[in-house]
């Protein structure tokens, strides 16, 4: 059942962020209700999608919750759906939303039907206006920091970090407002922005310290790790590998396999650095992968992949998605996390289960997303106590509607 068993979510979202912190929520037990709008919103089909056009980004965002359809551009629906976050029960009335939130569903309006009500919005910016990643991440830097060494191109990353980072502080945010109202003291509204979250993350990485303090605008470094050893390396069979040296233990266990302590001792003679240091290695990257390369370049990784393997070298081979989901056993049934399931209208595939193991009880099976609208009639009967004329009618006037393939 997980351990969030009985707590009721409302969502009301699109994109990445506030989709993915309810699947999180779903995924250790709590009851995530999607209100959807009839026929579909932003995410019903969104990329990537299977041949005939069924969006793998909602199964994978929406596992384990149920979906109402909703049409809250009408007045009654989004009356229904401020009843629907605001019912009775106290381990209900929780809201998270990334969508505009006005009129029945503003936090005033529900807070005047339920005191306690506790909503989370994630906005774009503080200020209020539109940002996703792709934005969010020239605005602060990070594009002209990624690629190759001496290039002036900016690389935007395909990874949606601050989408993702954002999600779970918004699943965090929730239930950190849901205890300070199980001590008492009520709900209340809970705000954070995509922008201040990449924002924040620039701080406490260090980076706005060091071009504050040092004076230093960060330049490409290719696929150097900063402030430490790691590099990328050629093979024999044309694969390419990444490499690790950022502890101490990692740096002499790479050291020892590749047999280049002598050579390498004596390069640190002749720069004087002392190469036990993560920043000293940083420094003499460029030397210390000249000196490293030609070991690499002589073997196939399956000349080292099992001493590397057994002295306990961090490193890894470079992989599409494709060849990941092909040979790396995380992706595979090996992994505990993930479980054939069958999702409708697409077919049976991995799916995995939360990352989040509780020790006290077995771990939750992960379940597949809802189609759009499939549970209007039962949520509504159950939550709302709505009679079946009563859903009929709402069904009949375009308020609501049932199941739709997402």
């Amino acid at each position: 059942m997980g351990v969030l068993r009985g707590l009721r979510v409302v969502e009301s979202s699109a994109f990445v962020a506030v989709p993915s912190a309810g699947m999180t929520l779903a995924q250790m037990g709590a009851d995530v209700i999607r209100i959807d709008l009839p026929g579909g919103g932003m995410d019903a089909a969104r990329w990537p999608v299977t041949p005939d056009g069924r969006s793998l980004f909602w199964a994978g965002m929406n596992k384990g919750k149920r979906s109402v359809a909703i049409d809250v551009a009408d007045p009654r629906g989004r009356e229904l759906a401020a009843e629907l976050i605001c019912a009775p029960g106290p381990d209900a009335g929780c809201f998270i939303t990334n969508l505009p939130a006005r009129g029945e569903m503003s936090f005033a309006s529900l807070r005047e039907r339920r005191e306690d009500v506790i909503m989370v919005s994630l906005k774009g910016t503080r200020d209020g206006g539109p940002a996703v990643d792709y934005s969010v991440n020239p605005a602060l830097g990070f594009p002209m920091a990624t690629g190759p060494e001496g290039s002036a191109d900016p690389v935007a990353h395909v990874l949606p970090a601050w989408d993702l980072i954002a999600g779970q502080m918004v699943a965090l945010g929730l239930l950190a407002a849901e205890r300070d109202r199980g001590r008492g003291r009520g709900g209340q509204l809970v705000e954070l922005a995509l922008k201040d979250v990449a924002a924040a993350v620039l701080g406490h990485c260090g980076i706005i310290g060091e071009v504050v303090v040092n004076g230093v605008d960060r330049p490409k470094y290719g696929n150097a790790l900063y402030g430490g050893y790691g590099q990328d390396f050629l093979c024999a069979d044309g694969r390419r590998v990444m490499v690790i040296g950022l502890t101490g233990r990692q740096w002499k266990s790479l050291v020892k396999v590749t047999g280049v302590g002598v050579p390498m001792a004596a390069l640190g003679s002749r720069l004087g650095l002392d190469l036990n240091e993560e920043g000293a290695r940083f420094r003499a990257r460029d030397e210390i992968t000249a000196l490293l390369r030609p070991w690499f370049a002589a073997r196939t990784v399956e000349d080292f992949a099992g001493s590397f393997d057994a002295a306990g070298v961090t490193w890894s081979v470079f992989r599409s998605f494709a060849e990941a989901v092909r040979e790396d056993p995380d992706l595979s049934p090996e992994n505990p996390m993930f479980h054939a399931v069958d999702q409708p209208g697409i077919g049976r595939f991995p799916v995995p289960a939360s990352p989040i193991s509780f020790g006290a009880m077995a771990p939750d099976r992960p379940r597949p997303a809802p189609e759009l609208g499939q549970h209007t009639e039962e949520v509504l009967a159950d939550v709302l106590g709505l009679a079946s004329g009563q859903i009929g009618a709402l069904m009949d006037s375009g308020v609501i509607a049932g199941p739709v393939p997402a």
